[in-house]
């Protein structure tokens, strides 16, 4: 939803994550084996919105992947996806 002035406005009554959230929901339940242990918390703050990741132990090397790469794509993706919205989202992965 756009302003006349281009500006993206989020709706109100929105959820804080949005479309960042159904973004991150969407690639942490492609990449782990266990999508039933999939939880998404959501927290937010004066900075923005923190989404906290948490998925099954066994998943834990597939989320955050070899020198945290994956991890990296996944928070910028997300970004991405809350800055498209003119939010501003991080995301932590937690034990």
């Amino acid at each position: 939803m756009s302003d006349p002035d281009g500006s993206a406005e989020p709706a109100a009554g929105a959820p804080a994550g949005g479309r960042a959230r159904a973004v991150l929901e969407y690639l942490a339940t492609s990449l782990v084996d266990d999508p039933g242990a999939v939880s998404i918390e959501e927290t937010p703050g004066r900075g923005g919105t923190r989404l906290s990741l948490s998925v099954a132990h066994e998943d834990m090397g597939r989320v955050i992947g070899r020198r945290g790469r994956v991890a990296q794509a996944i928070r910028a993706v997300v970004r991405a996806a809350a800055a498209s919205e003119g939010r501003d989202v991080s995301v932590d992965i937690v034990d």
